[in-house]
């Protein structure tokens, strides 16, 4: 077993930092969730949000309730700069489709409103009753209270984007991979970039409005699961492809074993062409602290590229 810095509990250690020195891939690391609801809270968030935050009469508990029955991520979003304490909380449903992405969004009078929308029609991809909502949302986590480096390395990211993009920009509550901080969480398509810093960040939101991917930095899509993101990963750095909506995901088959340890073909269609990509993913057996807060190391998740064959 490997450990990668202080024992738990010592303030120094900080799992982005480890994660970059081991030379970790950020490539098939999204986590995977196809619907988010985004509840606006200027917070204190506390570690856990929607647990730790001051939502009124239980509605955070509600709305994970709710959201863990249908497949939906209840998440709490602020803005960077304060906003007027007079003015109504914004809520967004997105159904992050990897081919259909729809975003909704609007302000609500109370934020308890959120539990009459369809949840279940969102995770669908219909209308959960909000209106539509044009153009897309950057949302850096800068969960701080949930892990430092989401602070440390997300706030100068999210201060960044804020003042080239104010309309688009929020901050964001936990949305996973801590170690690889800053983490930039893009709406409705569900696009996660990691290791980001206020430059990087801005080159990757602008490709991004004109349509384009940053293949260095994306994580993956949520829509997929992690195999399936690697694997589009691999056959656009193979194409030099990096239009946003260039690949079609046509087949997916667990070829070996198990999705976390196995190998996964992928089928995409490339303006017109298929391509079968396969990956063989990992687990251990080398172990490290996967967060700033975790108290025992974990097997590390890895990919493998087996190959790209046009058919």
């Amino acid at each position: 077993m490997t450990l990668t810095g202080p024992a738990p509990g010592e303030p120094d250690f900080r799992c982005a930092g480890a994660s970059v020195l081991r030379d970790e891939p950020v490539a098939g690391t999204a986590s995977t969730v196809r619907a988010f609801l985004l509840l606006e809270h200027p917070g204190p968030w506390g570690v856990d949000a929607l647990r730790d935050a001051r939502l009124p009469d239980g509605l955070g508990a509600r709305l994970r309730a709710a959201g863990a029955e249908v497949g939906v991520r209840v998440l709490l979003v602020r803005r960077p700069r304060a906003r007027s304490a007079d003015a109504d909380p914004w809520v967004f449903a997105a159904h992050a489709d990897p081919h259909r992405p729809r975003l909704e969004g609007g302000r609500v009078g109370d934020l308890a409103q959120a539990l009459d929308l369809d949840l279940t029609g969102l995770r669908a991809g219909r209308p959960s009753g909000l209106p539509s909502y044009d153009g897309s949302l950057l949302a850096v986590c800068t969960h701080g209270r949930h892990d430092a480096c989401c602070a440390e390395r997300g706030r100068p990211v999210a201060r960044a984007l804020a003042r080239a993009h104010p309309d688009e920009t929020w901050e964001v509550s936990h949305i996973g991979g801590d170690r690889f901080a800053g983490n930039l969480l893009v709406l409705p398509h569900g696009l996660y970039y990691g290791r980001l810093e206020p430059a990087s960040a801005l080159a990757v939101a602008g490709a991004h409005l004109a349509g384009q991917l940053d293949l260095d930095h994306l994580r993956g899509r949520s829509g997929f699961a992690m195999p399936v993101q690697y694997a589009e990963l691999a056959l656009r750095r193979e194409l030099a492809e990096t239009r946003v909506d260039a690949l079609t995901l046509t087949a997916r088959a667990l070829v070996e074993g198990s999705a976390s340890d196995g190998v996964t073909e992928a089928v995409f269609d490339v303006a017109g062409a298929a391509y079968a990509v396969r990956v063989r993913t990992t687990r251990g057996p080398e172990q490290h602290r996967l967060t700033c807060r975790a108290g025992r190391d974990n097997p590390v998740p890895r990919h493998e590229l087996l190959g790209v064959v046009r058919r």
